[in-house]
């Protein structure tokens, strides 16, 4: 029973600290500079995001080049830049970490 319960906590560590990377990831990267977690900025909140493409199989390959390329329209007006300082692979850890906020 104790290891049982050892490996519970353990895995909640990893993923609570997965979180927390991402979002030092997302600092890192300048993302936070347009977006926050549960509010709009420049851009909108990431937990709206995730809510949009909520049950969407391609949300990850569609944001992942949003992240990359940049695109206009989905959220009003204000068009997200390109961000060359993000790798292919950082943008899918954000978008996925961007997809898993409720």
């Amino acid at each position: 029973m104790k290891r049982a319960m050892f490996v519970v906590v353990a895995l909640s560590a990893l993923s609570s600290n997965a979180v927390f990377a991402n979002a030092e990831l997302a600092k890192e990267k300048n993302c936070l500079a347009c977006h926050a977690v549960d509010a709009k900025l420049v851009g909108p909140a990431y937990k709206d995001v995730a809510a949009k493409y909520k049950g969407d199989k391609t949300a990850e390959a569609k944001l992942v080049q949003k992240v990359l390329k940049g695109g206009s329209g989905a959220w009003g007006a204000i068009p997200m830049p390109a961000n060359p300082q993000v790798s292919e692979a950082e943008a899918h850890t954000l978008v996925k970490w961007v997809l898993s906020l409720k």
